[in-house]
């Protein structure tokens, strides 16, 4: 594909593939209960509904279904793992958001969970989405295969838990001087732990995820791994990168909070115009792995491109 061509390609696929999730987490999130719940409380699924609809590029649904295209899986399987993995994303926002962690008023151009309902709904939305994410794992439209669905479930719980999503979180607080009272010294080393951990570990597992569904042999899925995780790092340099040179009306959200916050990331250790070298030549890297699947990977090629020239 030529370069513009790949990139119409892309963002035309990035369109469907937001609005087949959307449609997926609206019949998901329906007010009507499903068997052995007793009811879905109005409050409740309303502020779930407004932290998971009608926003987001749903990036790391693209991956899903990208990733399980390239093995044929079924497209109605795809989402339904696309859009469990949404859930924890946005899960994770509302909790990011709350005055306890990084206290945002604003989210992709709106009023935050806990600005439009109320803290103590935000806490119960974040709850209830993570664990509405392992329900959709679990059931069978995901896969007949129950050792597949337990796949997909053991490898996001360890992508959003202790040692992914929610520890890398604990390490991103702890790198504020949130508890010793004073900010720590990390290295490069450091930062890149933490960031593959908090950003990139969902973005890791959005790819393995489609190698699971796939029941990919140990080459293409080792591929996929290496993707996904260096697509991880060159996602969270750039958003890094964002937060110093990006416009809030753009991004939907306040920028320059790293800067206050006197935070560690690889920006303020390198520098931005070596922090972009480092990001174009992850991109490089991120494309290399998908060597083994040739031109059906070119959509995720040009994903990492898109990762890198993000203006939101």
């Amino acid at each position: 594909m030529a370069g513009n061509e790949a990139g119409s390609q892309f963002v035309a696929r990035l369109t469907e593939v937001a609005a087949a999730t959307e449609s997926m987490l609206d019949r998901l999130l329906s007010p009507a209960p499903v068997p052995y719940e007793r009811s879905r409380p109005e409050r409740l699924i309303e502020a779930m509904r407004y932290a998971s609809l009608g926003g987001g590029k749903r990036f790391r649904p693209f991956l899903v279904i990208e990733s399980a295209t390239l093995f044929a899986v079924p497209l109605e399987r795809a989402l339904m793992a696309a859009a469990a993995l949404e859930c924890v994303h946005c899960y994770s926002l509302v909790h990011d958001d709350l005055p306890a962690m990084d206290n945002d008023d604003l989210r992709r151009g709106r009023p935050t969970v806990h600005k439009q309902f109320d803290e103590a709904t935000a806490i119960l939305v974040g709850d209830s989405l993570l664990t509405f994410a392992f329900d959709i794992l679990a059931r069978p439209e995901t896969h007949p295969d129950a050792a597949i669905r337990v796949a997909l479930v053991l490898e996001l719980a360890r992508a959003a838990g202790l040692g992914g999503m929610a520890g890398g979180q604990m390490l991103d607080l702890a790198a504020e001087g949130r508890f010793a009272g004073a900010l720590p010294q990390l290295s490069l080393t450091d930062v890149e732990e933490l960031q593959a951990m908090k950003t990139g570990a969902l973005l890791r597992y959005a790819c393995a995820a489609g190698a699971i569904l796939g029941a990919a042999d140990t080459k293409k899925r080792a591929a996929l791994d290496r993707f996904g995780a260096t697509l991880g790092e060159a996602f969270q340099i750039a958003d890094d990168i964002l937060d110093v040179e990006g416009d809030p009306a753009t991004v939907g959200k306040a920028t320059h909070k790293d800067a206050e916050a006197h935070k560690a990331t690889a920006v303020a250790i390198l520098g931005v115009a070596k922090a972009k070298e480092r990001l174009f030549g992850l991109v490089a890297e991120a494309e290399a792995a998908l060597a083994p699947f040739g031109a059906d990977a070119a959509l995720l090629k040009e994903a990492a491109r898109f990762v890198a020239e993000r203006r939101a």
